[in-house]
């Protein structure tokens, strides 16, 4: 099943039949609690084959019947959430409730609109939602129930159901994706033999929307799922799982939309570090390889999800990644955005990075000489109230912390401002006898005129 070829959904618009069949919107059906126990799993699943015939919502037609089978949908939610003790799901019965499930949930999505901007315009809602709603909420209900045993129920809600679903994560209407996270969810939890399968799967999204086409709506639920997944992984950490990390997570924070998920994605980012201490290094490392230096908004975001991982990092993977952060923080300090240096400094707020991190005494001798330059030019002419302050008051801080690097970092700083103003005026020197000579040139070409 795991061979299951992964490929994008076609979205298109597809008439699923729209023609219910006569027989079963004619008669009207008995209630399920009024029905005696040995009829009720046959008009159980008269009641699921009704509800397997899909309408077109796009027009007014069949409003009888839509409404028939609107009516049908709740009232097998209600029979199930108010029959306690009585055997529902039965396997002879499952059949007919995949079948009902897929005919209504598993369908090609409507085409994008190519201009659509997800952190602008609202998103278009599925018409079918009045049955839909119901439909999940059903589904819902059979994955969770105790009844249904994991064994049994496997063969019904198989890998290409789970395919299918995880596809259906691009809906643009969010109460769909809201429903399929806690669905997908639930189902991660009790079918244990799909675990592997779903994870390749949610991978294959990623690589596809990282890689391709840099859209898809529903990468921020698809993170939310994972960042429970990830808080169950069991310690060393799987290679399967470090490679997740590598070539999905991580690049992850590259496509223009990371604002839309960024707080998701940075949760899984902090729980694997939590896992395991080491995964900081390469994660340190992709955040520096993927910064967005063209963007100052995202940032100021990464800094944020930066500041939690370095309050994790312990002093010997810091060791390995020392000169390429220290290096990363002189840039956004000398950044020419404000709110790119603020936050930056912000970082000096950190008490467990003074104290204890990156930011200590320890790592003051090779911090600050990197940094002292841009840290000086800020407090002393940067038009920013805010930035100049924060800068005087981490040159304080430092020449609290340590004075014999700060006054070493002070001393070089000022024969190498001597050193440019010797050169400058040198060049300056050089200037005025190239000005003299001209001068010199324009009167002897002057006297030499008749």
């Amino acid at each position: 099943m795991e061979d299951l070829p992964q490929r994008a959904p076609v979205r298109r618009s597809v008439k699923r039949n729209p023609v219910p069949t006569p027989s079963l919107y004619e008669t009207e059906l008995p209630q399920l609690r009024d029905c005696p126990a040995p009829k009720r799993e046959a008009l159980f699943e008269q009641k699921l084959e009704l509800c397997s015939h899909v309408f077109e919502f796009e027009s007014e037609s069949y409003k009888k019947e839509k409404e028939m089978k609107r009516q049908t949908l709740l009232e097998l939610v209600d029979f199930v959430n108010t029959s306690q003790g009585q055997k529902i799901f039965a396997e002879t019965s499952m059949p007919a409730i995949m079948a009902c499930v897929r005919a209504n949930v598993c369908r090609c999505l409507p085409p994008q609109t190519e201009d659509y901007d997800p952190e602008e315009d609202e998103p278009v809602l599925e018409p079918s939602w009045p049955h839909l709603q119901v439909v999940y909420e059903f589904l819902l209900r059979f994955v969770v129930s105790s009844e249904v045993n994991a064994k049994v129920a496997k063969k019904f809600v198989d890998a290409p159901f789970c395919y299918r679903l995880i596809e259906l994560f691009d809906s643009e209407d969010p109460r769909e994706r809201d429903y399929l996270k806690t669905i997908l969810h639930r189902i991660y939890g009790k079918f244990m033999s799909h675990r592997s399968f779903i994870r390749k799967t949610i991978s294959n999204v990623f690589y596809r929307f990282v890689y391709e086409t840099e859209r898809h709506n529903g990468i921020g639920e698809l993170l939310e799922i994972l960042g429970s997944i990830i808080n169950g992984f069991a310690i060393p950490l799987k290679r399967e799982h470090l490679q997740f990390l590598q070539c999905a997570l991580i690049p992850l924070h590259v496509p223009k939309c990371v604002t839309l998920y960024h707080q998701q994605l940075s949760y899984c980012v902090i729980q694997f570090v939590e896992k395991d201490p080491d995964t900081a290094v390469p994660i340190l490392k992709g955040l520096i390889r993927y910064w967005p230096w063209s963007s100052s908004a995202k940032q100021v975001l990464i800094m944020n999800e930066l500041e939690e991982i370095l309050e994790l990092l312990g002093h010997e993977p810091l060791l390995l990644v020392r000169d390429q952060l220290f290096d990363l923080v002189r840039k956004c300090l000398s950044s020419d955005h404000f709110q790119v240096t603020e936050r930056t400094l912000f970082l000096w707020n950190n008490d467990q990075l003074i104290n204890h991190g990156c930011l200590s005494k320890a790592h003051a001798p090779v911090l600050l000489p990197v940094i002292y330059t841009a840290l000086l030019e800020k407090s002393e002419k940067h038009w920013n109230a805010t930035v100049e302050a924060l800068a005087t008051n981490v040159l304080k801080t430092y020449q609290d912390l340590d004075i014999k690097t700060y006054n070493q970092c002070k001393d070089k700083a000022e024969e190498l401002e001597a050193e440019k103003r010797a050169v400058e005026a040198k060049r300056a020197a050089e200037w005025e006898q190239v000005h003299a000579l001209a001068a010199k040139k324009r009167a002897q070409l002057a006297a030499s005129t008749p």
